[in-house]
């Protein structure tokens, strides 16, 4: 079917939630998709950290297959013979005590938000129903109602409230702030150690661990949201690990998946995870077999191709180019390991004009609040692949700025 008669009728029987760029995809492999006309491109956005190992690893794959084999899905109603590997994987990969997965990234989050609110009634005696959570401005932590409802993004929220109370936000990046709106009702602080929907803003050096030394001055939890930022993709296996500061709970998804299913959990301390008893929680398809094969197969993944190690070292390759990159309407460069933000500025250049002349040369990213372009490999990428992109991302800008020509010194 010729590619404008594939869009077209996507664009009639499917909600109009998305604005995808021209481009049908059919396949892809390691760094690389290509499209159904067989031209290939290098692929920058890893499906938004969800595809980090890559596209079809082969190890991911023979995991799912050989699950597939053997039994797809129970439900929790029994026990299955993974899952209990799976989640003692998790523990103790991030650190903490128990698991408790789900699927989706927003489901997980709602997962926290529960604890949180049980943990601070039925431990931090906090009178029913006025438990209070501390989130940061700017942040994106899914799309369910509960969750746009302490969104500061008036996009996310325009047409579906009313909105539940029980959230503060304070400025990210800001301790002192946050410490501020601390209340005796507080239970939780809910926060994305690198805030990526927003635009890759990395917070000051230091303020993961003041909000570990904050909470724990309240008798408070703290939450870290990491589900784009986990399993590598900062340089880390987990984004708090570059301050030491371990949450009382963690919240992943994305990545493990491997790409392949959505996968999705909150990790906690013990006496965190324990407010939920028989019934109070649950998800149907949550830490299903198929699930749990492919995600343990995904962290032993991440451990034997060391790919934390490896976003680290190219992560600095990535920022050090892109800093090198002389052209006017270049605001900013900021990330942490293969995840980096190059802010424009929108009197010069529009990031998305920007991302489609990318996309017409072979590498495929998309812009954020309008003004940002992401750079977010998958982990697995060539060093070579990844310098291509940036001289790509060159010519792109003198594409839609002739008048100056973009310009990088090796």
């Amino acid at each position: 079917m010729p590619v404008k008669s594939v869009i077209e009728r996507e664009a009639r029987f499917s909600a109009k939630n998305y604005a995808p760029f021209p481009v049908v995809l059919s396949h892809g492999r390691d760094a690389y998709l290509f499209d159904v006309e067989g031209k290939r491109y290098i692929d920058m956005m890893s499906a938004y950290s969800a595809a980090s190992f890559g596209h079809s690893h082969p190890r991911l794959v023979a995991a799912l297959t050989r699950q597939l084999g053997r039994v797809d899905l129970v439900s929790r109603a029994y026990h299955s013979d993974n899952l209990g590997a799976f989640c003692e994987a998790l523990a103790k990969l991030s650190g903490l005590d128990a698991c408790l997965p789900m699927n989706t990234g927003a489901e997980a989050v709602e997962t926290a938000i529960k604890a949180a609110r049980r943990y601070g009634y039925d431990r931090l005696s906090i009178p029913q129903d006025k438990a209070e959570i501390i989130v940061a401005a700017g942040n994106f932590h899914g799309r369910t109602t509960t969750i746009v409802g302490f969104s500061t993004e008036p996009s996310c929220r325009r047409g579906f409230g009313p909105f539940g109370p029980g959230f503060l936000a304070a400025p990210y990046g800001d301790a002192a702030a946050l410490e501020a709106l601390i209340g005796p009702n507080t239970a939780a602080v809910l926060i994305e150690p690198v805030q990526g929907e927003a635009g890759v803003i990395v917070p000051p050096e230091g303020y993961l661990a003041a909000l570990r030394r904050i909470c724990d001055r309240h008798g408070i939890l703290l939450i870290f949201d990491e589900v784009q930022s986990g399993f590598g993709r900062t340089g880390r296996n987990f984004c708090f690990e570059h301050e030491n500061a371990r949450p009382d709970g963690l919240i992943v998804g994305k990545a493990l998946g491997g790409g392949l299913l959505p996968v999705s959990a909150f990790v906690a301390r013990r006496a965190v995870m324990d407010v939920f008893d028989p019934g109070s929680h649950g998800s149907t398809f949550g830490g299903n077999p198929l699930a749990a094969a492919v995600a343990l197969e995904a962290m032993r993944l991440l451990q034997d191709e060391n790919l934390a190690r490896r976003s680290l070292l190219l992560g600095k390759t990535l920022r050090e180019t892109l800093a090198r990159v002389d052209h006017p309407a270049i605001v900013e460069v900021r990330g942490k390991g293969l995840w980096v933000g190059v802010e424009l500025d929108p009197a010069k250049v529009k990031a998305k004009d920007v991302c489609l002349a990318m996309m017409r040369r072979g590498v495929l990213t998309k812009e954020t609040h309008a003004t940002v372009i992401r750079f977010a490999p998958p982990l697995v990428i060539e060093e070579a692949d990844l310098l291509q992109a940036i001289e790509i991302f060159q010519d792109a800008l003198a594409d839609v700025h002739p008048a100056h020509a973009a310009s990088y010194a090796l």
